[in-house]
Order: structure tokens, then sequence, then C-alpha cells
């Protein structure tokens, strides 16, 4: 048996920055344990390589939810990293941080330490702007945040004179003082590369001798000695393994594998455990609850004008963009598949956005379910146009299928099942269709072919929005951070309720949805969990 000071579970987008920060000092000894393989890999590190992982099982965990009844029983698909880097490895790679008031709600749920002044200097640390440091921008972090525009679609700019001319402003940086406003994205990338957190953080840290990696393990159970977390139990190659943490147990895993390791080690709701056969090492009735997600819906345009279907379609377009990007790591090769976008307000008298929109100059109407051919657009010019409503109100779970680890777990999002957020999606689509006929859109658009022009009623709106709406990948809050453990996982420390040696930490964590993507929020998590740990560890 190993012994380390921290042991690790999980290399994503938290893990990866608890790893590099606790083995910094050189005090502690770091075991950082990952179910899948190396992050080298030419379809990663190419940033719209992201169309191959998204259904590549050699790195995803591929997971698929249970048929969810406001979408006619629709069964989503959820990729998941399972490779160094996590999500980080193969998301879109839009850095979003999210809106002040987001982190002050987490704060008022009874969660000190977690308002907007609070995670603020977590975020800059993490980060090294290509526009330099300012008060709200780090200039000297691991992760590298890119601005795209030298590359970006020429329609980019229709699209924001299109939000202009409906009154939604000019938004330079949606992570500076202000959310709002509708123009470009920036991308976790160096070089016309990905920027994943293996490659921001593990890959300066690997030779350290107090910091170990282990590749293909896969934990199966946390170890405890009554009410403390002793260590964890993996399998690697065939063999079965134990480590032992002198200090804490720390679950990076990620928003389903976290809370499915807590319930694998009877940590979880007791009903549900002794359903499956576990011994209730601790009644958590908070484990796999709360899950929430960003459900969005698509607009398919066909354009008048060339979109890069017309660039990356053909054979001849695939091969010169190809080499293109080998020989200079630039062209559409090296952006993501969400160029532009914004945070607007769907109707007058909110506080701050609850819309988040983007803009794809490129479309795929023949991808089959599951599967984004991002090398294999439409034959003709289009382009899609996407909204999503920031922080839904239905909240749905997850729960172990049975005591074995290598079964995947059961999954309800339960999307769509208040009537505020058949609310919310609807106003979505009417947003996206009033965007769409601004000026500058409407002048390159053809026609819109899904779900088109003959669908206008509400009733029809909504009807297709649980036809065809789906989600953006945003799990969270399946271990909820409160202060109440009847409900919540774990407290403001991230320390598991009732558990010593104990934390989450990773998106699972988050008390409700950050308004957009959830990938910096998640680096965030890492980065003021290691700041807690070493406060008192030193």
């Amino acid at each position: 048996m190993s012994e380390y000071d921290y042991i690790i579970v999980g290399a994503g987008s938290a893990g990866c920055v608890l790893a590099n920060r606790l083995s910094e000092n050189g005090k502690h000894s770091v075991l950082l344990l990952e179910a899948g393989g190396s992050d080298l890999n030419f379809w990663i590190w190419m940033p719209i390589g992201y169309g191959k992982t998204f259904y590549r099982k050699s790195v995803n965990w591929m997971y698929e939810t249970e048929p969810n009844p406001e979408l006619n029983d629709r069964v989503s698909y959820w990729p998941r990293g399972k490779v160094m880097g996590g999500s980080s490895s193969i998301n879109a790679m839009v850095y979003i941080r999210g809106q002040q008031e987001d982190f002050e709600d987490w704060k008022e749920m009874g969660n000190p330490g977690w308002g907007w002044d609070d995670v603020l200097p977590y975020f800059k640390k993490s980060e090294t702007n290509d526009r330099g440091a300012d008060a709200y921008r780090g200039g000297d972090g691991p992760v590298h945040v890119s601005t795209m525009d030298r590359d970006l679609h020429p329609l980019c700019q229709d699209f924001i004179a299109a939000g202009q001319e409906v009154q939604y402003p000019h938004n330079p940086d949606f992570n500076g003082a202000s959310q709002e406003g509708v123009g470009t994205y920036q991308n976790t990338a160096k070089g016309g590369m990905r920027m994943s957190t293996a490659r921001a953080y593990i890959r300066p840290a690997q030779r350290r001798p107090n910091l170990r990696v282990e590749k293909h393990a896969m934990a199966t159970e946390i170890t405890l000695d009554g009410k403390r977390a002793t260590g964890v139990t993996y399998r690697q190659r065939g063999q079965v393994k134990t480590a032992k943490a002198r200090r804490e147990v720390i679950l990076s895993a990620g928003a389903i594998n976290s809370p499915q390791l807590l319930q694998l080690s009877g940590i979880g709701p007791a009903d549900l455990l002794r359903d499956k056969g576990i011994a209730v090492r601790h009644a958590a009735e908070g484990v796999g609850k709360h899950l929430q997600d960003h459900l969005a819906v698509d607009f398919l345009y066909r354009s008048k004008v060339p979109t890069l279907n017309d660039q990356l379609y053909p054979w001849y377009g695939k091969l010169w963009h190809g080499m293109r990007y080998v020989l200079t790591r630039r062209g559409p090769l090296s952006l993501g598949v969400n160029q532009a976008g914004g945070f607007v307000r769907s109707r007058p008298g909110l506080r701050s956005p609850n819309m988040q929109l983007f803009f794809s100059p490129v479309s795929y109407t023949k991808a089959p379910p599951g599967q984004r051919a991002l090398m294999n657009p439409d034959p003709f010019s289009g382009f899609l146009l996407s909204a999503q409503p920031t922080r839904p109100t239905s909240r749905g779970h997850l729960e172990i299928r049975s005591s074995d680890p290598f079964e995947p777990v059961e999954i309800h999002p339960n999307y769509l099942s208040t009537d505020y957020d058949v609310q919310e999606i609807l106003e979505a689509s009417k947003l996206v269709r009033h965007l769409a006929e601004a000026p500058s859109l409407a002048n390159v658009i053809e026609s819109e072919i899904a779900p088109g022009s003959h669908v206008q009623s509400d009733e029809d709106l909504i009807a297709d929005c649980r036809a065809r709406s789906g989600t953006v990948f945003h799990p969270v809050s399946t271990c909820r951070m409160g202060p109440d453990p009847a409900q919540d996982v774990v407290d403001a420390r991230l320390k598991v309720h009732g558990i010593e040696g104990l934390r989450v930490a990773d998106a699972s964590i988050f008390p409700t949805l950050t308004s957009g993507n959830t990938n910096a929020p998640a680096i965030m998590v890492g980065e003021k969990a290691a700041g807690l740990i070493l406060q008192h560890d030193g």
C-alpha cells in the first residue's frame, strides 16, 4: 500500500489544478488518480478536434441519460472527459466565468467566502489573458485565454451588428466589468492549440518528485475508518490497489463521477444504498440530488453568403485547411465551434441577463444523434444561431444502478419540469427569431431550415423545443455546497458534512448553475480549494 498526504480522484478541470497547487511548495506528497489515459492526442490538442473526441470512447465516458418526460421521452447524450484534463480536454473551449450575481447568490445561500469579490482573485490567479492583466483579468496564470478575432468568420460581425440593431450593446469582454451584450468568445487556447488543465497545470509539474500521476486508475471506493476517509481503492490494468491518505482524500471526478464514488463508498441516500446492497457508512441525502444543466435550442439557417461549410465541406477545403493548421496553427481548425455570442435579457425588469447566445458560422443537419461531425458540415452555406436560458429551475438527480463501479449511473436531468423553464425556453426561441429578423442577419439569410417558418405559435414553438432542444453539457450541483447537512453535501470549505478528511472540489459543488459555460468556474473551484487546504496545512 502506498501512502501520500493528499489523494486527488480525477485529473479534470479542478483536479489538475489541485495536483499542481498542493505539490507546488514541495512540502506535501500528492497522488493524482485518473481513470483515463494521456491527453497527448492530435484531436485533443487541435481545437476543432472537439468533433472527433465528442464521440470517442477512448477519451470520453459517453454517458446517456434516462428518457426525459418533458422532452418527448428523448434520451440525452452527455460527453464527459475520461482523459488527462477531463472535460477541459474535449470541450468547446469557451472561457466564461459567469455573472457577478451568480457568486453573490452562492454566498447568500450560506456559503461565506464564495461571493464575487472572494472568487475573482482565484479566477485571475488561474489565467493569462492575451489582452493583458487588468482589474478583472489575469496576466500570469497557467491557463492561457486567447482572443480569436483574427481568424473569426466575417459573419460574426453581422451577428454583432444584428444584436446592436435590436438594442443589445457590443461587449468586447464577457469576463470583464459586465457580462451583458453581444460579441466574440475567447477560448482556452495558446498558439492555436487547446489549453486544457492537463497542459496548463500538470505538464509544468509532472517532474516534481512529490507528485505522482496514475493513469488508467479507476477509483472504486473511498476507504473509511469510522467517519474518517483514510484512502482510495482503485483498479489499474486489472489490478486492485489501495493508496492511503495521511491528510485528505479530495474528489474532483466531476458532477457524475464524484457522487457516484460517494454512493459506492456508502455515503449517500440511505434507502438507495440499502437497495443496491451497499452498507450505509454515512447517510447523506443530498449526494446525487439537485442536478442542474443548461438546455439550448438551435435555429438552422441557409445563408446567402459563404459560411465555413463552403470551406470545410469539399475534400480540397479539408486538405487545404488541414495543411494550413499543421504549418501555421491558424485558420478555422484553430478555433472552437462557437465563435460569437452574448448574454442578453429576454424581457424588461430582470436584474441581469437571462439568456446566453451562440453563433456558429457552420451547420450540420446530417450529423447522427450523439455525434457532431465537425469536419463534415452541410454541403450548402448555412449557420446556427442558438440560445440557452442561463439559470434553469428544473432539478434532476443521479444514482448508482448497482454496487458495480463500472456500471454507468442512472441520470435523470428532469429538463423543463417547471413552468418557469418552459416559459424561458419559449422566450429563447423568440429571441433567436428576433435577432434573425434584424437587418444585418436578415440580409444574409436565405431561409430558416429548422424549425422552419411554419412554426409560429407559442404552442408550436414549445412543441419544437420539446422535440429538438438539447443539453449544452454543463451538469453541476450533485454534491451541492451549503450549510445544511440534511440536503447539502459539502460545507463552504468543501469538506463533506459528517466525514473527516474528505472534500469534493469540482463542478458538482456549485450551489447553482453559473450563467454560462462551466469550465472556467470549475478551474476556479480547484484554485480556491487548494487555497483553503493550504491555509490550514501550509
